[in-house]
């Protein structure tokens, strides 16, 4: 909303927005919780359970995060109204632009904490505010499709720091000639999975080969798979017998060794097929326990689809990572655009997406659009 001239009228569909994130938070039901959470936390013998105390003391931090995110984007409201309503009575004073201005900038501000709160309104399911973790593969195009697998790699990264957000790179091999092998990596900070499902599915690349001598275009894919951290009181047995545990070294992007011994891991469950590895610590212990932790998330998910066949509630369905199973197009020849085709978002600016990690756009559409969809 980069307006140079923002009316009331603009300001009051910003308050009511406002006012329906409002409801769907029920924040005044957390208002009351965040009392009585505060009133447990204050008893004596409170951290005797520490990990009881660690789980309230989370839900108490939420419950007062969301509070604080719609006051202050209240206090931005009035702000841009009172700045608004003082341009009027001054008339034709030259500094009333200058505070149309700030009122409009203002409401720009809001529109973007707005659009965060919808998002968190929207997120519903069980793992949506949790951490989340994310593996992409190459698919059809070969060599290229590896290295739009490290593309796409770098502009998570460049997201997650958007964001804030902690991300531990748990396997992320260079492939022999360009690009990677494979990424998978833990990102961890608030609503991570239910921003991050967005991106679940196949991702389309189309450009000048930069490994073609004839300078021909390319059109290459790669697959992102996003699934839940699984939180402690959810507990996925294995058995030892089930799963097989491989060491070898460790190489980074571009060749580097990550470390000198002989610390990755491969976790191979043995009844699904269902293959983890590890490289990003400086242990074996370390490096199976992370295995083990992603093996479980998968383990789950598999058990989800086998007893409600319902695959897309976490991730979106599987389909073969190519041509027409897309969710999203990046054309860098002969034109250039990023485009959504299940939202119809786009934008002309690749290199925003691409080298800054700019998508707050796509990924706010889709879940606008995942919950249109979900009430028609």
């Amino acid at each position: 909303m980069a307006e140079e001239n923002i009316t009331a009228e603009a300001l009051d569909a910003l308050a009511a927005r406002l006012d329906e994130v409002e409801v769907y938070l029920h924040l005044g039901e957390k208002r009351e919780r965040a009392v009585e959470l505060e009133r447990q936390s204050a008893q004596p013998g409170f951290w005797d359970d520490a990990e009881h105390a660690r789980a309230i003391m989370a839900e108490l931090s939420a419950a007062r995060d969301d509070v604080k995110a719609v006051e202050d984007a209240r206090a931005e409201l009035a702000d841009a109204r009172a700045a608004l309503e003082l341009a009027g009575e001054m008339g034709g004073d030259p500094e009333a632009a200058d505070l149309v201005a700030e009122a409009a900038s203002t409401a720009e501000i809001l529109g973007r904490s707005i659009d965060q709160l919808e998002l968190t309104s929207w997120f519903t399911g069980e793992f949506d505010h949790g951490d989340a973790i994310v593996a992409i593969k190459p698919g059809q195009g070969g060599l290229e499709a590896q290295d739009w697998t490290f593309m796409l790699f770098k502009m998570y990264m460049k997201y997650c720091a958007r964001h804030g957000w902690k991300v531990t790179v748990n396997d992320c091999p260079a492939a022999e000639q360009i690009g990677i092998d494979r990424a998978t990596f833990t990102v961890e900070g608030k609503d991570a999975f239910g921003m991050l499902r967005a991106e679940a599915g196949v991702h389309r690349l189309v450009r000048i080969s930069p490994t073609d001598a004839k300078k021909r275009r390319q059109t290459t894919f790669a697959g992102v798979e996003v699934i839940p951290v699984l939180p402690d009181d959810i507990d996925i047995e294995i058995a030892p017998d089930d799963i097989r545990v491989d060491v070898y070294h460790a190489s980074g992007p571009g060749g580097q060794g990550v470390n000198t011994t002989d610390s990755a891991v491969r976790v191979t469950h043995l009844p699904t097929g269902i293959v983890v590895t590890c490289q990003n610590e400086r242990s074996q212990i370390q490096n199976k326990a992370a295995c083990m932790q992603i093996l479980k998330a998968r383990l789950y998910e598999l058990e989800l689809q086998k007893r409600e066949d319902k695959l897309d509630e976490i991730r979106g369905p599987k389909t073969e990572i190519g041509f027409g199973n897309q969710i999203r197009s990046y054309v860098l020849y002969p034109y250039q655009m990023v485009k959504d085709l299940r939202t119809g978002v786009e934008t002309g600016n690749v290199d925003a997406v691409l080298e800054e990690g700019d998508l707050d756009p796509f990924i706010i559409g889709y879940h606008r659009w995942a919950t249109s969809e979900e009430v028609s």
